[in-house]
């Protein structure tokens, strides 16, 4: 059995943890204020309410409605899903380094993108999202099934065995179209900064429905995944149908993580670092776990998307640099200190 780990902390409370929970909420509250309101043009807080109660001035409300609220609803969606995708994987694969790129469900989306570009002329969002979904849906089937051939099911170090494998397999693939369609490659390249600019209400709706049915699978085995954190054959002696709940867990993980890579692009450490965040403050029940994952999880994206259109008016850094500018010196601080655990 693979050792995961997860960060020591006191348990607190069941009231601690709701009290935590409503703070948490309210500074994403205000952070959602802030992204309304700061951009090339700075809205002050109070006139967006104004515009968000339908009392604003015409100029402000279409700015705030029309330019920046599917933005910051996107956000609110893509941090939620990275978030949780990224908790169930550790959970998963009781591994605290996993991340929702194991399951090669990022390279599939990549992939998807570009075969759309190259084969078919596509360069409209509403054109190859469908592709970049369907991408990473196949990836995630394929890494499925390969970690699940043989002896023993599927264990976590052949789902991680068969998900290095497919992305290097579809990274390479990815390259090699990009190198020889121009197109393509310019597509790739914006996309892969990870971003959530130039986005409108449509893509909101048309991401709701896939990130809405992840976070539902993955809530609904939060019980199941506590008990399977305690081993496989400790949770089969709980009455857990533990390939039930791997398969739920995998189809939950690709949900999220392929309608967020599809519209946004890869944005690194959120399902990563989040997590063991959430975990530091909840304990290991994964009841709280997720439901702190889902409101942390946007604080970062929506905090590293307004940074970004702060430190380069006016124009803006794209969110996924800004994240993996946060995460990565937080990540390897988390690994140095060893403060873990078993999960």
């Amino acid at each position: 059995m693979i050792v995961a780990q997860a960060v020591v902390g006191v348990r607190p409370s069941a009231s601690r943890r709701r009290t935590l929970l409503l703070v948490s909420f309210g500074v994403l509250l205000v952070l959602c204020v802030l992204s309304l309101a700061i951009g090339t043009r700075t809205v002050p807080p109070g006139d967006v309410l104004s515009a968000l109660v339908g009392q604003g001035k015409p100029d402000i409300e279409a700015l705030v409605w029309g330019g920046r609220m599917p933005r910051t609803l996107l956000g609110l969606l893509v941090g939620v899903a990275l978030g949780l995708a990224g908790a169930v994987m550790q959970a998963l694969t009781r591994n605290p380094l996993g991340d929702p790129g194991l399951l090669g469900i990022s390279a599939g989306a990549a992939f998807g993108i570009v075969v759309a570009v190259a084969a078919t002329g596509l360069t409209s969002l509403y054109g190859y999202i469908w592709f970049a979904f369907a991408g990473a849906l196949l990836a995630s089937a394929v890494v499925y099934l390969l970690g699940s051939a043989g002896r023993g099911g599927a264990t976590p170090v052949k789902l991680a065995l068969a998900g290095v494998a497919i992305t290097a397999l579809l990274t390479s693939l990815t390259s090699g179209i990009s190198l020889v369609d121009p197109e393509a490659l310019n597509r790739y390249r914006f996309w892969a900064a990870g971003s959530l600019a130039g986005q409108d209400a449509g893509v909101v709706l048309r991401v709701l429905p896939f990130v809405l049915a992840g976070v539902l699978l993955a809530l609904a085995s939060a019980t199941a995944l506590n008990s399977m954190a305690l081993g496989d054959d400790l949770a089969v002696a709980l009455g857990r149908r533990v390939g039930l709940t791997r398969l739920q867990g995998a189809l939950a993980i690709t949900l999220l993580t392929g309608s967020a890579v599809a519209v946004v692009g890869p944005i690194v450490f959120v399902g990563l670092v989040v997590p063991h965040v959430a975990r530091a403050i909840t304990g290991p029940d994964h009841r709280w776990l997720l439901l702190f994952t889902m409101v942390l999880a946007p604080i970062l994206v929506l905090a590293a998307d307004i940074i970004g259109r702060v430190i380069a008016r006016p124009g803006e850094t794209e969110v996924g640099i800004i994240v993996a500018f946060i995460g990565a010196p937080f990540f390897i601080a988390l690994v140095r200190r060893r403060r873990l655990a078993e999960l």
